[in-house]
């Protein structure tokens, strides 16, 4: 097999990681959740400008959830919102290690963005985040008034593990469908297909930040039915009447092969997809900004291409309000 390209500030973000001490193997999750939100501001961006941030808390089916608003405006009109989900391997991760992406979507895409700090593994096995995925989802689409405006319709965004928390909700609501519609979802270097071995997996397994023995950590740790479609989405058995999606890969991720090959099997179902690849780039690139400045402009392509679609999916759910 040919050696993959690998842009330099990757390179030199890989080599720095591989020359730290490794942590103790397995990890103790509070230990390795320590580790990951300590790192955050020496990898990312900082969090920036935005009118709104406030936290809130979402009614779940096992207590409250946890959950942040940001909003470039301090007020605004009635419109859709973007509901996300962080990453982390269903372990590790929370709203503040993802708050510099979560800022970022809300101003580039002007929309008010809630970040959910659903139930983590394995204290909260399989499928808690996803009861409280689709749990936050229906709360936004109810119009709470801790929002301070209507809430027209719904967006799904996430990354990694988010990215299949995505995927499941879109799927929980279209088939109940919430107080509003879901127009389009975002899925960033998604975990789709947890119980099918891609080439990927074999091609990055080591040196590429996330491992296939960090991968298979997280899995035990979650304790996931991986044949179960709110497991792995990709064996639902339909995809079809789902919204319009943006999928991201990055060439160098163990789980690239699983964002290919779910924007793959949405295209097939008739659902509308735009499809980009990272490629010399890393999984979790969209938190390491300041560690690999090229990324800055995968994120950037990136919610220029959703902020796209947005555009288009509330046109035609405003046009098909008024047909009705």
């Amino acid at each position: 097999m040919a050696e993959s390209f690998v842009r330099p500030d990757v390179r030199a973000f890989l080599d720095m990681i591989a020359a730290m001490p490794q942590p103790e193997w397995p990890p103790q999750p509070a230990v390795y959740r320590a580790q990951y939100a300590a790192m955050k501001d020496l990898v990312d961006l900082p969090v920036g400008e935005v009118a709104t941030v406030r936290d809130l808390e979402i009614p779940g089916p096992a207590g409250a959830i946890p959950a942040r608003l940001y909003d470039a405006r301090a007020a605004r009109a009635p419109g859709p919102a973007v509901v996300y989900f962080h990453g982390g391997g269903f372990v590790i991760g929370d709203i503040d290690t993802h708050a510099g992406i979560a800022a970022e979507m809300a101003r580039t895409l002007d929309l008010p963005v809630v970040s959910v700090g659903y139930r983590l593994a394995p204290e909260h096995p399989w499928p808690a985040a996803s009861d409280d995925a689709e749990a936050a989802a229906r709360w936004v689409a109810s119009s709470p008034a801790e929002l301070g405006s209507a809430v027209t319709a719904i967006t799904l965004a996430g990354d990694s593990a988010g990215g299949q928390m995505s995927a499941v909700a879109a799927i929980d609501l279209r088939d109940r469908p919430a107080a509003v519609p879901v127009i389009a979802q975002l899925l960033i270097y998604p975990a789709t297909d947890l119980g099918t071995h891609h080439a990927s997996l074999d091609a990055f397994a080591e040196g590429y930040l996330l491992t296939k023995r960090g991968m298979d950590w997280f899995a035990e740790c979650y304790a996931a039915d991986t044949a179960h479609p709110r497991c792995s989405p990709m064996r639902g058995p339909s995809l079809t009447g789902l919204p319009p999606a943006v999928i991201v890969t990055a060439s160098l991720d163990p789980i690239r092969d699983q964002g290919r090959a779910y924007a793959a099997a949405l295209i097939g179902a008739g659902v509308p997809v735009v499809f980009r690849e990272a490629a010399g780039n890393i999984h979790g690139f969209i938190t390491l900004r300041k560690a690999i400045p090229s990324a800055q402009g995968d994120v950037a392509g990136m919610l220029a291409a959703f902020k796209d679609l947005l555009v288009e999916a509330e046109a035609n759910r405003v046009m098909l309000q008024a047909a009705a």
